[in-house]
This record gives C-alpha cells, sequence and structure tokens, in this order.
C-alpha cells in the first residue's frame, strides 16, 4: 500500500470505504486490493458471529447495577464500593485498551476474540463464588476481555467487510445496546423467577458468552485470505499516530459520548425518583432508553452518506440528547417517555457513528485496530470519571440542576469534536 507519512489523507464520507469510493484526492491504494473481505456463506457467519460477540460486551456488566442493592445487602459493603464495581470495567477498558492490537497481532485476530470470550466466561464463573474479592476479581477478567474486543471488533469490520463498513458497524453497535437493554430489563426477574442468588444470577450472563464462544471457534483455523504483503504491513505497528490532529477529533468524540451516556445510565433512575416517580418506573424508563438506542445505533451508519452527511449527524445526535436531558431538568416525571426516546436515540446514534469514525478515518486494518485502541484507552478513561463527577457536582450543589447543566455543556465539544472527526479524511502515521 502507498503509504503518506506526512500529511493526514482524503477518504470517503460515505459508509462503505472501497476503491470506487475513495476518489480522486486520495492517495492511498485501493483499500479491496489489500482487503478483499469476505463474501456469501462465510461472510454470514462472520457477520453473525460479530453479531453474538457484541451481544456479549455489556450484559455482564450492566446485570450489576439492578443487582446493586441486593449486593450491598448481602456483602456489607459500601455504596462507595459497589459504585466501583461499575467505574472497575471502564478503567479497564480504558487502560487495557492498547494491548489489544499487540495480541491481535500475536495470536491474530480471530485467536484473539475467541480468548475476549473465554476471559468473560471465566470471569462470570469467578463471580459465583460467595467472596467480595472474587466478584471484583470476576469483574476485572469480564473487563479485560470486553476492553479487547472493543478493540478489535472494528478493525475485524475493516477487513473482512470494506464495502459493507456501515451496515456492520450498524448491527455491531445495535448487538451493544441490545445486550445492555437485555440485561438491564431482564436480570432482576430472572432472579425473582428463579429464587437465584445474586451470584448465580450475575453467572448466568456467562452462557451467552459461552454460546459465542463455541460459535466462534471454527473461525480460529479458517482466517480471511489477505495477499502475503499485506499481512506483512497489518503486523507492523503504526507510529505517530498521537501527533495527528484528526485521530485525537475521533478519541475525543468517542471519549465525550461515552461520558454523557455512562453518567446518564448511572444517575437517571435516582434524578427520576428524587423527582417522585417509582424505583420501579425509574428502572424501566432506563431499559426504555437503551431499547430506543437500539433503532438509533443501527440506523446512524446506515444512512451516513445516503441521507445525512456524518457530521450532521454528529450535530443531530447531540441535539436530541441535549433535548432529552433539557426535558428531565424542566418536566421529568411528566414528560419522561418522550425524554427517554429523545435521549436513546440520540446516544445510540453517537456510539454508532464513534465506532464508524474509527473504521472511515483509518485507511488500513493495521490503522484502524491502533486509531481503536487510542480512542477507546483515552475514551473510556474519561468516561470513568462521568458518573462519580455527575455524583460529586450534585452533592455539592444539592440538586440535579448543575450536574444536568453540566451534561448539556459537555455537548458543545461533543458536537465540535464530531464535525472534525467526520471529515472525509484518513489518519495520518506510518
Amino acid at each position: 500500500m502507498i503509504q503518506d507519512r506526512t500529511a493526514t489523507r482524503t477518504a470517503p464520507d460515505t459508509a462503505p470505504d472501497t476503491a470506487h469510493d475513495a476518489g480522486a484526492g486520495s492517495t492511498e491504494a485501493p483499500l479491496s486490493a489489500a482487503a478483499p473481505g469476505v463474501a456469501g456463506r462465510r461472510a454470514l457467519y462472520i457477520g453473525a458471529g460479530v453479531v453474538l460477540l457484541a451481544l456479549n460486551l455489556r450484559p455482564a456488566l450492566v446485570a450489576v447495577s439492578p443487582l446493586a442493592g441486593t449486593i450491598r445487602t448481602d456483602s456489607g459493603m459500601s455504596a462507595a464500593a459497589t459504585s466501583l464495581l461499575t467505574a472497575l470495567p471502564l478503567l479497564c477498558f480504558g487502560l487495557l485498551s492498547p494491548v489489544a492490537p499487540r495480541l491481535g497481532r500475536r495470536f491474530g485476530m480471530e485467536r484473539s476474540l475467541l480468548g475476549t470470550m473465554a476471559l468473560i466466561c471465566a470471569g462470570t464463573a469467578l463471580r459465583l463464588l460467595d467472596s467480595v474479592l472474587a466478584l471484583f476479581a470476576g469483574t476485572i477478567v469480564i473487563g479485560a476481555g470486553i476492553a479487547v474486543a472493543n478493540v478489535l471488533l472494528p478493525g475485524l469490520i475493516k477487513r473482512d467487510f470494506p464495502a459493507r463498513a456501515g451496515l456492520m458497524t450498524g448491527l455491531y453497535s445495535m448487538s451493544l445496546f441490545g445486550g445492555a437493554a437485555l440485561a438491564a430489563g431482564v436480570t432482576v426477574p430472572v432472579q425473582q423467577a428463579a429464587g437465584l442468588s445474586w451470584q448465580a444470577t450475575l453467572a448466568c450472563w456467562g452462557a451467552p458468552a459461552l454460546l459465542a464462544l463455541m460459535f466462534w471457534l471454527p473461525q480460529t483455523g479458517a482466517r480471511t485470505r489477505v495477499p502475503a504483503g499485506a499481512a506483512r504491513e497489518a503486523a507492523r505497528p503504526v507510529r505517530g499516530l498521537w501527533r495527528d490532529p484528526l485521530a485525537w477529533q475521533v478519541t475525543a468524540y468517542m471519549g465525550l459520548q461515552s461520558l454523557s451516556y455512562y453518567a446518564a445510565a448511572a444517575w437517571l433512575p435516582t434524578m427520576l425518583t428524587d423527582a417522585g416517580m417509582s424505583a420501579g418506573d425509574a428502572g424501566w424508563m432506563l431499559s426504555f432508553s437503551s431499547l430506543l438506542g437500539i433503532a438509533g445505533s443501527f440506523l446512524a451508519p446506515v444512512i451516513v452518506g445516503r441521507r445525512l452527511r456524518a457530521g450532521t449527524l454528529a450535530v443531530l445526535a447531540a441535539v436530541l440528547c441535549a433535548a432529552g436531558f433539557a426535558g428531565v431538568l424542566v418536566a421529568p416525571v411528566g414528560g419522561a417517555y418522550v425524554w427517554m426516546v429523545l435521549l436513546g436515540l440520540g446516544q445510540g446514534a453517537a456510539i454508532s457513528l464513534a465506532l464508524l469514525f474509527i473504521v472511515q478515518r483509518a485507511p488500513d486494518i493495521r490503522h484502524t485496530a491502533q486509531l481503536s485502541s487510542m480512542a477507546q484507552c483515552f475514551g473510556y478513561i474519561l468516561a470513568a470519571t462521568g458518573p462519580s463527577v455527575l455524583g460529586a457536582v450534585r452533592d455539592a450543589s444539592g440538586s440535579w440542576t448543575v450536574p444536568l447543566a453540566v451534561l448539556l455543556a459537555l455537548l458543545v465539544p461533543q458536537i465540535a469534536a464530531g464535525w472534525g472527526a467526520a471529515r472525509p479524511r484518513h489518519v495520518a502515521g506510518r
């Protein structure tokens, strides 16, 4: 491939990332020559594998929130220690993301992704033990597996579906939201219906991971064929990416939208209960918002380049979130369903765009893995601060007015980062 070592390169602004879309202004060789992708039954099989893998990247973590009260009562943990169960995975996402590209180069993408499901299975099994230490250890193991999968899956999409990046990113992000919504909605009903302990209930979420592991196992011996030169090129680490402004705009967008999502997810039920809504209804509102997020996360990357430009969609996603936060501030109970619809669509679109920017702004598989690592390393470390900072602001101000104003204010730099990341360019780096 022709490498531009000095400048950021032009790239298509549409979802398909093919040689035809690259345009006359691009200095890169056709991507299809290096990564022809997969077709036919193998494409369907790998696509289903991506969906199954993605479905397992949130439930084992989200399931902790509905059981937090029970866990605190049975274990005697403080509120701060319980909240650490939510923050630890995000820190794992950020701190371990730089390791993922190395694992992909060392063991291959297929084997590395298989290993992520094995880690999730092992982490959920650890949670079966009646021990607070085992609960935290299992959470860290699960977070490590998810951190690696978070980074490698965009690269897999870039490699195997170069002409269908928008569709596959939509399915990927839709599965993320779907898994989270499923865990939020059924964890407590399953526990109550089966009479399970909270340890056994958390461990139940290892079953889908085991299914994904078995489904993905054949892929470790059936790799996508790429030319030898392209394989050698993909094995080299990218240098100079951290000095590229476009890479930092992609990173900032990933971090800001993640901060907004996780801060809202942590405190929205509390905001609604403080406004007079019952705890059950407040929990349902968060699940309802996640269900709408499924639609937003699927539609956003699919319509980029067909109906709206990516920058315009990034602005629209932020406006939807702003309207939702403003509604919660003004009429939290009376208009709750409307605000959750707006937030779900906006947040779903934002996470899909963040993932799509990683795929589109990278010229090849090698850059995709490295850009994904950079964006998720800094992005999730930033996101991990959101819930605690928002809670501290609430305690200092005595109401939810200032925290919601902070979330509204953060949408301004999110728009700026999204507009910059949407430029039809490729990141530099060699």
